[in-house]
């Protein structure tokens, strides 16, 4: 009995060094991901609207979803 105890105790031992390991990786890749989705971002603001671009900005839904619509809000009676 002993032994399978000293087994299962290996086994243990093992699985948290897989799961530091695959913890290092996990982070690693998550690290990465972050890292690209931070430049895009940055491109997105510098590119596309530095240098005074974000006035030629053009809005599909500026004006069609008014936050107060006068059709809706009106007073009755």
């Amino acid at each position: 009995m002993t032994s399978f105890f000293l087994f299962l105790s290996k086994v243990f031992k093992w699985s948290f060094g897989f799961f530091d390991a695959f913890g290092n990786v996990l982070n690693w890749v998550l690290f990465i991901v972050c890292c690209a989705l931070f430049t895009y971002w940055c491109y997105v603001l510098v590119k596309t609207l530095g240098n005074n671009k974000d006035k030629d900005y053009y809005s599909p839904t500026e004006g069609k979803f008014p936050y107060y619509d006068p059709n809706i809000y009106k007073k009755e009676g």
